[in-house]
């Protein structure tokens, strides 16, 4: 044997750090069988089917409560316009008095001589003798519908769309709000006179405007307009009128509407369209 000591045991280098001991790994996880693998893919997919349910509900309960034929939604909305269509077209200016009365003049000669009064209306005018006869239909003819009862006319011809007119009518009709008798007489006239010229005569038709303008009658605001349309119809004679449409302010929420027409056969009657203008009296 040779000489010296002989120690057992584990001999590590000088300086160096012992390394801790590697952890097993561990052992991996057990996976599911094959029914507990179906059984969480239905609660997977059960789920997923829940959550499209409920949004397609939300949905159609959206569309039914919030549609217009829910009965229990809301019908709340502005109130409607019960106002006469000239009232909408035309409100009463800005600023001025609903309850004041028109201005009348006192510096109009009376009237003579017969007369054709008007009680709605609340005017007068003057009544001729043979050919004009007596009107006696209510007449509501154009978009406006004004209706009129009073006044004269005769048939200057017969033709394939029936009779054809020289008339001088009269009519009230409403054109102001509620009880406010203030009215926009220009826009009230112009949308009248507007209404005859579509309503009233064959269409296509030209305009020859001969007056146009705010004015009195009778000591009464008044809107007049006086014009010549120019027209053809299949077998109408006539192929021209001489018109006037006044509207007039007299005091009342409804304002009166005066028309005269004479056709291009019988212009001898054409001085009836001043004559009348200019007879109009308030009743």
């Amino acid at each position: 044997m040779s000489s010296g000591a002989w120690s057992s045991g584990m001999v590590t280098a000088s300086g160096v750090p012992p390394q801790p001991p590697e952890a097993p790994e561990k052992p991996p996880a057990p996976q599911p069988d094959g029914p507990r693998r179906r059984r969480r893919q239905l609660m997977i997919f059960g789920g997923v089917a829940g959550v499209i349910l409920a949004a397609g509900l939300t949905v159609l309960l959206i569309v039914i409560f919030g549609g217009e034929s829910n009965p229990f939604a809301s019908k709340e909305s502005g109130p409607a316009d019960l106002r006469p269509p000239l009232a909408q077209a035309c409100p009463a200016p800005t600023g001025s008095p609903s309850g004041a009365p028109a201005p009348r003049s006192s510096a109009v000669a009376p009237a003579t001589g017969a007369r054709t009064v008007d009680e709605e209306a609340g005017i007068s005018y003057r009544k001729y003798d043979a050919p004009w006869v007596t009107w006696t239909d209510v007449w509501k003819a154009g978009t406006l519908e004004v209706p009129y009862r009073v006044g004269q006319h005769f048939v200057t011809e017969f033709y394939s769309g029936g009779e054809y007119h020289a008339s001088i009518l009269s009519a009230a009709v409403p054109a102001a709000d509620n009880d406010a008798v203030s009215l926009d007489l220009e826009c009230v006239g112009r949308q009248v006179a507007a209404d005859v010229r579509a309503e009233y005569y064959p269409q296509p038709n030209t305009l020859e405007p001969l007056r146009d303008e705010v004015t009195t009658l009778g000591g009464l605001p008044a809107f007049v307009s006086e014009f010549r349309l120019r027209f053809n119809s299949p077998g109408l004679t006539a192929t021209e009128e001489l018109s006037a449409v006044a509207v007039i302010d007299v005091g009342k929420p409804t304002a009166a509407v005066l028309y005269v027409s004479v056709p291009g056969t019988h212009k001898q009657f054409n001085p009836v369209v001043e004559e009348v203008l200019e007879s109009v009296r308030p009743n």
